[in-house]
């Protein structure tokens, strides 16, 4: 009797809408696009998905700047996205966009399912609180996290944004910040208080799911280890502690673009929280067009889910969002493996089939000067890596000509290849052995 056909749903981390696709988009994409034609070729039946991700302070404030609406702002970046897709021949079955009106529906229903838990069952996820925020006196409004800096309360690197820093890689509040400035005029911000809407992480069923989850041996090892910083309580090296899992801010006040709260008016979506939800939403647009049924395919007990992640995104791929997702019905559901090879798995129940019984498989593929990694894709034998590559190389090669083919063919080539060793390699490494003979100055002519 044979084994029943893999039903796949693949994503690739949505680019945010402020600019054009950069390298390190790109070399995402085409791992991804590899592994996703790859399972094709064994049977496997694959929804592959991406969309824009549009919201947030940054592109309203860019698109103050420009003279547009934060719309059109967003849909004259999106115009520019397909010469790049077709230019090196990634072929996702729907891009979308997460202003798109299933992204509004879904993300509503899912803070609604975090909000209305039963108390039988443990009880809300989401708690308000007043918190003090910061205000820009010169603006006249409350400051986006990424748009207050200063210097980071865990690991001191200066110039760090408001909410996360990007060299230890801390989740904190922009209130945790020493000597903050404002990043629109420079001027020292104002402490004000205003009613926020926080999503419980530390709560126990979310702790207790997560340290399960993220320590199961479904990670990276180490993406495990990193994850795991985050849980203890602890006296890190430099002297600061650690309290573990913190309560995430999920809303953010007018003026914002964004997916306003439910029964909130004024308060809207931090974009971290409807960002991920995109994922769904474009799945959604693709099968709603097919007319198919977008619930009973999530609530498929065979689909497996996956995402090709970068490292600077780790922690809300492998906290906050599964969390939120596995909290969905709201129960917290017991982990169980998949069954199949990726690395991290889980099982849910959400409300109305949003997901149940779903694999997510974190491909850590690094940005840009980071070192990448597709050594997740688990491919378990050489000669299955050396087949795609060369089936890739060859059809390539066969439907398209010149340099940026080439160079597209060797990448799909090389990324294949080293999967298993990948993580030796730096981007800028990798590119280089995607070259061959072509020059690095063909390839900057077929991405300029």
């Amino acid at each position: 009797m044979s084994a029943p056909t893999r039903q796949l749903f693949v994503t690739t981390a949505l680019p945010y809408a402020n600019g054009n696709f950069h390298i390190g988009h790109i070399m995402e994409y085409i791992q991804a696009d590899i592994w996703v034609r790859f399972q094709r070729m064994q049977g496997s039946q694959v929804n592959f998905v991406g969309a824009d991700d549009t919201h947030g302070a940054p592109i309203m404030i860019a698109a103050e700047k420009a003279g547009k609406t934060p719309q059109q702002f967003v849909a004259d970046i999106a115009a520019g996205r397909k010469q790049y897709l077709d230019g090196f021949h990634i072929s996702f079955d729907n891009w979308h966009s997460t202003d798109a009106p299933e992204n509004h529906e879904l993300a509503r229903q899912i803070y609604r399912d975090l909000r209305d838990i039963p108390a039988e069952q443990g009880g809300s996820l989401i708690e308000v609180r007043a918190v003090e925020q910061f205000f820009d006196p010169e603006k006249n409004m409350f400051l986006p996290d990424r748009f207050i800096k200063g210097e980071c309360p865990k690991c001191h690197a200066k110039d760090q944004y408001g909410d996360n820093c990007e060299v230890c890689g801390a989740v904190y509040a922009p209130t945790d910040l020493i000597n903050p400035f404002s990043a629109l005029s420079g001027a020292k911000p104002e402490l004000k208080t205003s009613e926020h809407f926080f999503f419980k992480l530390s709560d126990p069923r979310c702790v207790a799911f997560l340290t399960e989850w993220t320590q199961n041996g479904r990670l990276q090892p180490e993406v495990a280890n990193k994850v795991k910083e985050w849980f203890s309580v602890r006296t890190n090296p430099d002297g600061s502690t650690s309290e573990g899992l913190g309560d995430w801010d999920i809303s953010r006040d007018a003026p914002y673009f964004g997916i306003e709260i439910p029964d909130a008016p004024g308060k809207y979506f931090y974009v971290w929280l409807d960002a991920p939800v995109g994922y769904l939403a474009s799945l959604k647009n693709l099968l709603d067009k097919r007319g198919e049924d977008y619930n009973a395919y999530m609530a498929n007990p065979q689909l497996e889910q996956y995402h090709f992640i970068g490292k600077d995104i780790v922690t809300f791929h492998t906290l906050f969002w599964p969390a939120i997702m596995a909290s969905g019905l709201m129960r917290l559901a017991a982990v169980s493996p998949s069954g199949v090879t990726s690395k991290l798995s889980a099982s849910a129940q959400v409300r109305g089939g949003m997901l149940r019984n779903c694999s997510t498989l974190s491909a850590v593929s690094g940005r840009m000067g980071l070192s990448a990694s597709v050594s997740s894709l688990n491919m378990s034998k050489l000669n299955e890596q050396t087949t795609c590559s060369s089936a890739c190389l060859s059809a390539c090669l066969d439907k398209s000509q010149g340099a940026r083919s080439l160079t597209y063919s060797l990448a799909r080539s090389v990324s294949i290849i080293t999967s298993r060793r990948a993580l030796e390699y730096s981007r800028a490494s990798i590119l280089s052995r995607m070259l061959g003979m072509v020059s690095a100055k063909r390839l900057n002519n077929c991405i300029s």
